[in-house]
């Protein structure tokens, strides 16, 4: 550790850290002392052992070992713990001494621990004796995630953790040995929490408290009581403010159209002409044969070709100043990823695609000037370029902040619930791709047919927010069940699950996943199943068939997904006794208001699922399937159904009753999140601002209007 000096003073306060943080993405130290004894009122430190963790990873290289002179006799009783005697610390420095080195070390970072309230209890009392304020930092305690857990160990000490983990132990009561132990232990713990749902800094807080069996006889001994420290009661440690320009509005609201093209054989001279002429900064090559990819020049390239070649650089045919492929991005991409792929290039200009691939219009770091690439702009081209599972961690753990961002600055439910579901598609084509490759490297070989990897359900229609799992579903060209090719798919869709619960994407309770047989066929074997779902119409086809329906193509051959939607679409419009059924069931609307017409509560909140929000957009989903309608999102299908001379009042009221809801539930889940509470769909009305809940009554009241959308005699 660097050896730094410092005048002894107030530092500046610790920031807690962001209660969404990912536990599997924590940047932490993890700390460990050694002592003359355990009396916090009196004993000494003499030892000083740490090393840090980067997002989750341990970084045993960059670490504290200091041993420290107590200015008191070692008694024997501890000498023979830890092996340390008088002669070993007599010519090292006074903690007074070391303090400002070791507070520059530890600097804002959360601390983790095993036993973790005695050596706070321990620092506090040296930094009080020193003179020296200390900021006591946000912790963790091994042992506290352990209670959760609640395995059947004789007892917690690190010992006994380690070696219910299958950690080596090695050099106990070694300060530094026990911190690289207690770090091991921390690791090996997270997959188990997230087992059990708690994945968040705040849901491990939570639960720690629910769980907490020994804090009251630890305050007793003197043991410093971190979990009983005032809770902050701010909104959220997000990023102050978000810019929402850039997830609100698309590529092609602000490239620059039409488009200007050159041959790969025009020359330099002619093509800076058109620049100065038309006041723009770059050109689009046209391919050159055999690539089909176009190129770009921009004035940097000429600037640099004329300083390099002087004036015979203006006859150069202007292929060789061109750069192939031109990056791009698609036409209905949001500017944010695009702000992400230039940061991350370097690039000023980025081609914009066209729905037919063809290159429409130009993104410039001009048109983008007012936008700032932050971590939270970032986290969508982070996603697309992530390598790892723990890479995918990082990238997701952002998301949450942006939501919290975009929703301080009013950006509509709506378009907050794109972005979360475009960014759910972006990272589970990402781990699709991983564990493809993964396979590939582990002798499996490619893809044996052409595939399509789906995203079902909420995801599918656009509309997820911050309380989803993993709904997807996976399409390959023909194969039996059970055969070589489907065990290869198989093994795709497990690696692909496990990397998406990696990353903070839970396991779908209901096992709609590629990894389950279900959900992943050859093409004749999904139309068959989807002819079964049509023509059976059992509840659980229903089910089935509602969350198909929704279904979006994230990677691979997507024909094969427009093939399998298409001839459902066909069927299912076609089908009377389908569609009536259907119909039937998107109206059971289930109320959630009493007899006295107040809300329907238990435990203090409400499922605003079944009773608001589901209805909507079965309904809407039922529409669109009778009049083929390609829409998946509920708005989008509900203005389809306008267009086509649809009651408007009635049209409005449900498409504004859906936004309602939505903001309800996307309030109350960033509320939960914070407080480490498990997020869904309850939400605590009588916790709401006035307006909301009196705007979210006027929603629930709408609902039941949808059987006069389907058709359907009111019960």
């Amino acid at each position: 550790m660097a050896n730094q000096s410092r005048k002894p003073g107030r530092p500046a306060s610790i920031p807690k850290k962001p209660a969404v943080t990912l536990l599997s993405n924590l940047t932490a130290v993890v700390v460990d002392t050694e002592t003359t004894g355990l009396d916090t009122t009196r004993d000494r430190i003499i030892q000083i052992g740490g090393v840090r963790i980067k997002s989750g990873v341990l970084d045993e290289e960059n670490n504290c070992n200091q041993l420290i002179n107590p200015e008191m006799p070692i008694p024997d009783i501890s000498r023979n713990i830890h092996g340390i005697a008088d002669e070993d610390v007599c010519d090292s420095p006074r903690f007074v001494e070391f303090a400002a080195q070791f507070r520059d070390w530890l600097g804002n970072s959360m601390v983790i621990g095993h036993s973790i309230g005695f050596d706070l209890a321990i620092f506090k009392r040296e930094y009080d004796s020193s003179g020296i304020h200390w900021e006591v930092p946000s912790v963790i305690d091994i042992r506290h995630m352990v209670d959760i857990l609640s395995p059947n160990l004789p007892n917690y000490s690190l010992e006994t953790l380690a070696a219910w983990l299958h950690i080596q132990v090695h050099d106990r009561h070694d300060a530094l040995a026990d911190a690289q132990m207690t770090a091991k232990v921390f690791i090996a713990l997270l997959p188990l929490l997230r087992e059990q749902g708690i994945r968040t800094l705040a849901e491990l807080e939570n639960a720690s408290r629910k769980a907490d069996n020994r804090s009251v006889d630890e305050v007793r001994s003197g043991w410093y009581d971190f979990l009983r420290q005032p809770a902050d009661d701010s909104l959220h440690h997000s990023p102050a403010r978000i810019d929402s320009y850039a997830y609100q509005h698309k590529a092609s609201d602000t490239m620059s159209a039409p488009l200007l093209l050159a041959t790969p054989q025009d020359t330099v001279s002619h093509v800076l002409d058109t620049l100065m002429e038309k006041k723009v900064s770059s050109i689009v090559v046209k391919p050159l044969e055999p690539c089909p990819k176009h190129g770009i020049v921009t004035e940097r390239d000429i600037l640099r070709a004329i300083n390099r070649h002087g004036a015979a650089a203006l006859d150069m045919p202007v292929q060789s100043l061109a750069s192939f492929p031109l990056k791009t991005v698609k036409h209905d991409e949001f500017l944010f990823r695009a702000i992400g792929m230039m940061d991350r290039l370097g690039f000023r200009h980025l081609g914009v695609e066209g729905p037919d691939r063809q290159i429409v219009g130009m993104l410039t770091s001009r048109d983008l000037i007012r936008q700032q690439s932050t971590e939270a702009v970032n986290v969508g081209d982070a996603v697309l370029h992530a390598e790892t599972g723990q890479d995918l961690a990082s990238a997701w753990a952002n998301l949450s902040q942006v939501a919290i961002g975009l929703d301080r600055e009013n950006v509509d439910v709506r378009n907050i619930a794109t972005i979360i579901s475009e960014e759910l598609k972006a990272i589970t084509r990402q781990a699709c791709i991983m564990a493809e490759k993964e396979m590939v490297d582990n002798g499996l070989g490619p893809a044996p047919v052409p595939y399509c990897m789906l995203v079902l359900g909420s995801g599918g229609r656009g509309e997820s927010l911050l309380a989803m799992d993993q709904d997807n579903a996976i399409v390959y060209l023909e194969g039996e069940p059970d055969s070589e090719t489907d065990r290869w798919f198989e093994k795709l869709g497990q690696r692909t699950s496990e990397l998406l619960n990696i990353a903070g994407v839970p396991y779908c309770k209901g096992n709609i996943m590629a990894s389950n047989p279900e959900w992943r066929m050859g093409l004749p074997q999904w139309k068959s199943t989807i002819e079964s779902w049509i023509s059976r119409t059992r509840p659980d086809d229903l089910l089935k068939t509602d969350i198909f329906f929704d279904a979006v193509a994230v990677h691979g051959d997507e024909s094969l997904m427009e093939e399998i939607t298409g001839h459902a679409l066909a069927l299912g419009s076609a089908s009377r006794s389908f569609l009536s059924l259907m119909a039937t069931n998107a109206s059971d609307v289930r109320s959630p208001f009493t007899m006295f017409k107040r809300f329907k509560l238990v435990d203090g909140r409400m499922d605003v699922k079944m009773g608001g929000i589901l209805p909507i957009f079965s309904a809407a989903r039922v529409e669109s399937i009778r009049n083929r309608i390609l829409y998946k999102s509920t708005p989008e299908r509900l203005n389809a159904l306008l267009q086509m001379g649809r009651p408007t009042e009635l049209i409005v009221n449900l498409t504004e009753a859906h936004r309602i809801i939505l903001t309800a539930i996307l309030k109350q889940q960033l509320f939960d999140l914070e407080n480490g509470i498990f997020l869904s769909n309850r939400i605590a009305p009588d916790k709401m601002k006035p307006s909301l809940r009196n705007n979210l009554r006027w929603a629930l009241q709408q609902v039941p209007s949808v059987t006069d959308l389907l058709g359907v005699p009111a019960k």
